[in-house]
């Protein structure tokens, strides 16, 4: 008779790990410039911020170094990333490219369920618009492109915009100070193409809002010239 495996006893984990929670906390600050491009990071000094060993800490720092938010660097100081622009206007590309695909195809197959909880996403996006909280309303605005990803079928391409999105993030961030309408009036957009299961529409709405941060970047880059890396002439 086999022996039962000693793997029966292990328990499902419920609760983050000590590590998901210092990611989940460096990540917000960074996104929301509370940790400013430029500013030096100790696995030391975050530790012992947090009440935690190092090893937690590592691990978040490797995890922010490959979404690129941290510059992890042997023998030198560990840097918040300044904010690449090529890598803004490629993950801008890569959005573009996947969210046309996915609202199509949430034009398809998204229910009338499916509308309403996107109804109440935007809802509360108005909310935190008018209650000028922008670390509410960038979350709201991330859930909303993921729910359209993942309720079309397509959660997938979520996982690939998020490893290419940090950049384009904290410009997205310093945007909503002046734009926040104008994402919250596209996603009204986007949301009554989807209703009326119009596929170009739908993909045309979702280029637009997309492609605002074009200009936008202009705009912030010139009023935060400290938070970008200098990468010469295009």
């Amino acid at each position: 008779m086999l022996e039962p495996s000693p793997l029966r006893t292990l328990e499902p984990l419920n609760r983050p790990s000590v590590a998901d929670t210092v990611f989940d906390q460096l990540n917000r600050q960074i996104l929301s410039l509370e940790l400013p491009p430029g500013t030096k990071m100790s696995e030391v000094e975050v530790a012992r911020a947090l009440g935690v060993s190092r090893q937690p800490v590592r691990d978040a720092f490797y995890r922010l170094s490959k979404l690129g938010f941290l510059s992890i660097r042997p023998q030198r100081a560990t840097l918040v990333s300044q904010i690449s622009e090529s890598a803004v206007l490629q993950a801008r590309f890569i959005r573009a490219a996947l969210e046309a695909e996915t609202v199509r195809m949430a034009c398809r197959v998204l229910t009338a369920d499916d509308h309403a909880a996107l109804d109440r996403l935007i809802e509360q996006q108005r909310q935190a618009m008018e209650a000028k909280d922008p670390k509410s309303f960038h979350a709201l605005d991330d859930q909303f492109h993921w729910e359209i990803c993942d309720r079309s079928g397509h959660g997938f391409a979520w996982d690939i915009i998020r490893e290419h999105k940090a950049h384009m993030d904290r410009v997205r961030f310093l945007s909503l100070s002046f734009a926040s309408r104008d994402a919250f009036e596209d996603h009204l957009k986007v949301m009554e193409a989807i209703r009326a299961r119009d596929e170009q529409q739908a993909m045309l709405q979702m280029h637009g809002h997309l492609a605002r941060i074009k200009t936008q970047i202009v705009r912030i880059k010139a009023n935060n010239l400290r938070y970008f890396a200098d990468e010469g002439e295009a």
